[in-house]
């Protein structure tokens, strides 16, 4: 794998940060908008990376370009994906920006079919 190729992009129009080898999608991390009584928030329910990636960092790569980039827009983090709330986890530096999931942000998330 050459690590120089592999790039994040934001892709707005499909709710979801790409993971890029080159032009090829290799994973994403989805994410909705949330408006509660806190404000706007960015909740991440799904992400996935190509399983010929699996354990080289191109998955960590993509949570924390996505989280940064959410931070940076001034949007808290609303981690319902597994992978996202076990990153957070180890990043202690990030989980100030995550908020608790509540009943409303499950509600939110689109089902399995409807992404």
């Amino acid at each position: 794998m050459n690590t120089s190729a592999i790039t994040v992009r934001n892709n707005p129009d499909r709710h979801r940060y790409e993971l890029l080898d080159g032009e090829t999608v290799i994973g994403s991390a989805h994410w909705v908008p949330f408006e509660g009584a806190d404000g706007p928030q960015r909740i991440f329910y799904h992400t996935s990376v190509d399983d010929a990636y699996g354990g080289q960092g191109p998955a960590s790569r993509l949570a924390r370009e996505a989280l940064d980039d959410t931070i940076a827009a001034g949007l808290p983090v609303v981690p319902v994906c597994p992978y996202i709330k076990k990153w957070l986890r180890t990043h202690p530096d990030q989980q100030q920006h995550a908020v608790p999931v509540r009943p409303e942000h499950l509600a939110a998330v689109p089902r399995k079919g409807q992404r």
